[in-house]
């Protein structure tokens, strides 16, 4: 099984394009909050399902049951400088990121005396933001971006963006399982970048690694010298689906479904995101525009977060469904898991086509929430497998209920099958089970070599 190289982010210079739409005038009132502000509530009809004001004592990290620190300058195993080139060591040092006490997350690049760089970068241990099934995912920040300008700016590449549930944990997969940049801006420059990363590493249907993307000013202040809201919106409930950008209610970008093949865009939204913030310095993005850091480069300008927030409203149903609406009994497909660590999707040949989960190594898991198994107890697994494993490479997948580290209820063993997409089902027996679970797979091998892919699974009585 092969994967793509890092994640590299150049751009271009982008032509700006305003447009307005309804979600203006909520935005516009996020926009002119003072710098402390809470999360606005949210318009009617839609449910806040993630937030954080970042209210706490000033010099604390940030709260790690909601984030995870992204540490040195890569991801294990990942492309170096974080894929882009970029220069700084990133830390989960109180110096680095912090609470500055007012309400605000500071992420704060410093150059040290020996001129090396260290900064922040944090993502949500979610992995499962996406919209409801013919419903609207909304991810908004409000964002001061270093107040730095000029010579003294060069190099600074502050960012709110999303990644697809797939990347964490393989790391050679992008830009195929997908990247929304809802904020980006480069050496100090008053405009924020919008841009939806897809396809292949270089050219494709997503015009890689540019992406399809746009830019435009800052309203009413710059950018960098007061607070705006950056919101990016994704909407199922449109035809074709359309993934919108806004800043203070501006829609400046929008990217949708007919402008890729159906693949490709299957490949960068059939599952979860999660969100990153961070400043960067120096790399790909930053030298397009002139380069840094330099020794004019000023050490020290934060940029500051407000707040974060996710909503989401309308919809037939969730994807994933909702807690208790899998049928236990009916084939759950692998690629519809609400979280993971380590898997991916893939375009699977099995009888019906569709997506599998592969990748699959030692460690890996994958959760399906809500799995309803009624009164009458099941006892059989069934899994839907195929292996390309090497010579004396094989591995268990594990079902255990309710948490990725309880004792598995059952479990099989799985080598070679004949090749990566050569499938079959095998039977397990499991400890007894009613009621309605969070079901985990889970994968364990003694080799660290990918050993299995997972098209579906169900259980019987």
């Amino acid at each position: 099984m092969s994967a793509t190289s890092g994640r590299p982010r150049r751009r271009r210079t982008l032509v700006a394009a305003l447009s307005t739409l309804g979600l203006a005038a909520v935005l516009a009132t996020a926009a002119t909050q003072s710098a402390d502000a809470s999360a606005p509530t949210p318009p009617s009809g839609w449910t806040q399902v993630f937030a954080d004001d970042f209210n706490g004592s000033a010099g604390t990290g940030v709260n790690t049951t909601d984030w995870l620190y992204d540490t040195g300058t890569s991801y294990p195993g990942g492309a170096a400088n974080w894929g882009t080139g970029e220069v700084e060591r990133m830390t989960s040092s109180t110096s680095n990121v912090a609470l500055d006490g007012s309400g605000n997350l500071k992420i704060t690049p410093l150059r040290d005396a020996a001129g090396n760089w260290t900064s922040g970068r944090i993502e949500t241990n979610r992995t499962d933001f996406q919209p409801p099934a013919g419903g609207k995912l909304r991810v908004e920040a409000r964002i001061q971006m270093p107040n730095v300008t000029g010579a003294a700016a060069a190099g600074y590449w502050p960012a709110f963006w999303m990644l697809g549930a797939p990347y964490r944990g393989n790391y050679q997969n992008w830009p195929s399982v997908g990247e929304l940049d809802i904020m980006e801006n480069v050496n100090g420059i008053n405009k924020t970048w919008a841009t939806m990363h897809c396809g292949t590493a270089s050219g494709g249907p997503c015009n890689e690694t540019t992406g399809l993307g746009n830019s435009t000013a800052c309203p009413n202040s710059t950018c960098q010298s007061g607070f705006h809201t950056y919101t990016m919106e994704w909407d199922r409930s449109a035809s074709p689906e359309a993934i919108r950008f806004y800043v203070d209610g501006v829609n400046y970008q929008t990217v949708t479904a007919n402008q890729v093949d159906a693949t490709t865009w299957a490949n960068a939204t059939n599952h979860g995101f999660f969100i990153i913030l961070n400043v960067a310095m120096g790399g790909g993005f930053p030298a397009a525009f002139g380069g840094g850091p330099t020794s004019a480069t000023e050490s020290g300008h934060p940029m500051l977060v407000d707040y974060v927030q996710v909503l989401s409203t309308g919809g037939s149903g969730t994807t994933p469904p909702p807690s208790g609406n899998r049928d236990a009994y009916s084939a759950i497909q692998a690629e519809s898991y609400d979280s993971q660590s380590g898997v991916t999707t893939e375009a699977t040949s099995d009888t019906g086509g569709g997506q599998d989960v592969g990748y699959i190594a030692n460690g890996d898991w994958a959760l399906y929430k809500g799995v309803n198994f009624g009164s009458t107890a099941a006892k059989q697994f069934y899994a839907r497998v195929a292996s390309g494993a090497a010579s004396g490479v094989s591995g268990l997948v594990q079902v255990r209920l309710d948490s990725a580290t309880s004792t598995p209820i059952g479990s099989f063993a799985v080598g070679n099958t004949g090749g990566w997409q050569s499938w079959t089902t095998i039977p397990a027996n499991i400890s007894s089970v009613t009621g309605t679970h969070d079901v985990y797979l889970t994968f364990s091998s003694g080799q660290p070599a990918d050993f299995v892919n997972v098209n579906w699974f169900d259980f019987g009585h």
